[in-house]
Formats: structure tokens, sequence, C-alpha cells
């Protein structure tokens, strides 16, 4: 146990609270530590013996048996494991003090901050266009995607005849390397292993170290019924190899489905726009139209049908995701006027039309329309 007064040594007063003795212990341990006067055993001494006066002075049950009885209230090795004046680097002030400090300087220096020489693979994308039949009905679909993978040649360790990497000579596998700028110590990546911690003696011919190569692969990818535009489905393990062994990482495909020929789709429902010749629809009569599932269905148009009607078709739309369900099918009417008439068709519209066919007696939008024009007009006037 050191002769000189705990309080001596760091500098403080006797009444010094707990604030000032750490902030006195801080400066101290800055100024003196080993990293920062290399062969300088004076300092090296100091150094001991402020750790072990703060050790003794930062508890209160030690710090007033010092004040009672002194040096020899720690005679034997009773000051907190310090037995003889020795130094432990693993715990009391310096440990506690220094970490705050200084934080992964000082647990790299135990052994801490070692990295791994293996890093995860990037993710990739992959951009898969279905039309809507698949979307409703599902389907197996295979996908072909240039990735790098593991090399065949070392089994993905990047060294020749898959032999394991050794430790970084530069930084002793640490995987940074420290160096004095001035008052400081500055950590940074180790230039030769680049924070891998390893280096590979004999490097692999076929992929130069890497660990992986560009290779294209063929997957199998299920695109479920019901699927929706802009669905991302994500395979586990397909996207790009690891370095040096590391995991894989994962393939996402973003789907989109073509627009189709005459179904426009609204969730799970389906709208489909169907022209409907004038006779039909002012008679009446019925019509065929598909559906999605490539069936035919049967619609009955009501005499006096009107463009923009629509006619309800249930459980004919999509199918619903992870459900056994079906969306409905909405046919909208677009009456369609003749064109190109022949002689004795014209000469039946003329009949029609002088038997007051025309009037707004049989056209309820006609009359609601010009009704409305006549209000308009009479409007202007007043």
């Amino acid at each position: 146990m050191a002769d000189k007064d705990f309080y001596e040594t760091l500098g403080v007063d006797r009444g010094a609270d707990a604030g000032a003795l750490k902030s006195a212990y801080r400066k101290l341990a800055k100024e003196l530590h080993p990293d920062r006067n290399p062969d300088n055993e004076d300092a090296e001494r100091q150094f001991k013996e402020i750790n072990q006066a703060y050790d003794i002075l930062k508890d209160d049950d030690k710090r007033a048996a010092y004040d009672r009885y002194g040096h020899e209230a720690f005679e034997g090795g009773a000051g907190g494991g310090q037995g003889g004046g020795g130094f432990d680097f693993s715990g009391g002030g310096f440990a506690d003090i220094f970490d705050e400090m200084f934080g992964e300087f000082t647990s790299g220096r135990r052994g801490g901050g070692r990295r791994q020489a293996s890093t995860r693979g990037s993710d990739l994308r992959y951009n898969l266009d279905v039309n809507l039949e698949d979307a409703f009905a599902g389907k197996q679909t295979r996908v072909r995607v240039n990735a790098s993978a593991p090399c065949d040649s070392c089994q993905g360790s990047g060294a020749s005849g898959g032999a394991e990497p050794v430790g970084c000579p530069s930084c002793q596998g640490a995987g940074k390397v420290r160096a004095q700028q001035g008052f400081f110590t500055v950590e940074r990546t180790c230039p030769t292993c680049h924070g891998a911690g390893r280096v590979i003696d004999n490097p692999c011919d076929a992929c130069g170290g890497a660990g992986r190569m560009n290779k294209e692969k063929t997957l199998s990818v299920n695109v479920p019924a019901g699927i929706e535009d802009g669905t991302r489905i994500r395979v586990a393990g397909e996207g790009e190899a690891g370095l040096r062994g590391g995991p894989s990482g994962d393939l996402y495909i973003f789907v989109t489905i073509r627009p189709h020929r005459f179904f426009l789709r609204d969730g799970a429902d389906i709208q489909c726009r169907v022209p409907i010749p004038m006779t039909t629809a002012t008679l009446g009569g019925s019509i065929e139209v598909p559906t999605i599932d490539g069936a035919r269905a049967r619609v009955n148009i009501p005499a006096g049908t009107q463009t923009g009607q629509q006619f309800r078709l249930r459980a004919k739309g999509m199918s619903v995701l992870r459900a056994n369900s079906r969306g409905d099918m909405y046919v909208q009417a677009q009456i369609e006027t003749p064109v190109n008439l022949t002689k004795d068709q014209r000469e039946l519209l003329n009949q029609f039309a002088d038997a007051g066919g025309g009037s707004t007696k049989h056209s309820p939008e006609s009359e609601g329309f010009f009704t409305k024009v006549k209000e308009f007009w009479d409007d202007l006037k007043d």
C-alpha cells in the first residue's frame, strides 16, 4: 500500500464530494494513461496510484475506514482486492470511468471489438409482369435471376482449397488499428483486412478470394390467386450470396398486373363495358358476356335500358387473396347507334319517327334535359 495520502494523490480536499473526486480522477487518467505515455515508468506508477486512490475514495464505506484509520485500514490486501498495490484493468475506477470516456476503445482492448470476416449478401429486386387471368387463378412461374452465388471451388470461404482465413497480422484480428494524433488516440478500420479481422493467405483462383461468383439461377415462384398490383413477394435466401461464407440476402419480387383487353379490375370486383344493340336495349333481350375464369354468363337486358346502366353478376369477379371467395362482376351497358343502314332500314326508322318515336315521351332523359334547357332560356329573357 502506498504511503502517499489518497486525497493528495488525486489533488482534492478531504471534504471533496463524489463529483469532485470523479472529475479529478478523469483528468488524471487521461494524462497518465499508459497508452499515452509508452515506456514511461513514472507515468505508469502514478496511473496505478490514482486508480488505487479513486477505488478507495469512491466507495463510501472504504472512504470512511480510510478517513479513520488511514492506510492501515487496508493492509493485507483489504483495499478492494488491490493487495500489494497491484492494478487490475478489468475492474475498479479505471474500467468504469475510461469506458465512459472512450467506449469502444477500451472494449477493443479487452477483446470485445473484433469484427466478423463474413458479411450478409445484398437483397435483390425482380419485376414480374402477370396478366389478369393469372392474377385471378394464381400460377407457378419460373424466373431467371443474375446474382452472386457461393463459389463452388472454395465453398464460399474465399481461400484456395477451402482453407480457413487467418487472423490479420496488422490488427491482431480486431478489425481496427489505433494511431496517436496529438493528445488523442484515434481508432480506424484496419487497411489490411478492411475491418474483417481476418485475411486470406492463399486466395481462391476461381473467385479471387471473394467467396462468391456471378451466376444465373432459375427459381420457381408461386403467384397466389387474387394477388394485387404492386404486391411484393419475398423469397428468403435467394439474393446476393454473402461475402466469405456470410448469409445470403433475400429476393423481392414486385408484381405488376398488365391491363386487360376489356376487363377493368376494381379491388376484388371486375367491370366490363358491353356494347348493346339499340333494338335490344329498346325492346329487351339477353346477351352473353365473358367472365374472367374463361366461362360465359348470360345477362338479361330489360326493355328501355340506357347507356351507363349496370348489371351485377354475383361472385363472377376476382379471387380474394387467401380466401375462398370471389368479388362481383359489373356489366355496364353501352347503347350502340346503328350505322351504314340500308334503304329499307332507313325507311323503317323514318316510319318510327313519324309515328312519334322520336318524341321526348319515349326518351325520359331527353325530356328531362330539354325541360331544363327551356328553363335556362327563360331565365335569360327575364
